[in-house]
């Protein structure tokens, strides 16, 4: 085995983790299943005691489904939202 070869992930779908405790407010415009995101798109924002805190998109892909409801409390890594990548 390589050990200089990089991993080759061959799953095409991943989970955005809420960056901290908080509030979850969404901010897609379009947050339907089937919706294109592009890397670094912001889908919502988590509130927590005098700090908001964006949920930016690591990935591109379309919207699977939204995990997180709008009004949710969330701790941080739990998933917001589910992609499609490839």
């Amino acid at each position: 085995m390589d050990r200089n070869a990089g991993e080759t992930l061959t799953v095409t779908e991943r989970v955005i983790v809420a960056p901290a405790v908080g509030v979850f407010r969404p901010q897609l415009r379009d947050a339907g299943p089937d919706a294109l995101l592009r890397e670094g798109d912001v889908i919502g924002v988590v509130e927590g005691p005098g700090t908001v805190i964006a949920i930016h998109s690591p990935f591109r892909g379309r919207v699977v489904g939204m995990l997180a409801r709008p009004g949710e409390r969330l701790r941080e890594g739990q998933p917001v939202a589910w992609l499609r990548v490839a």
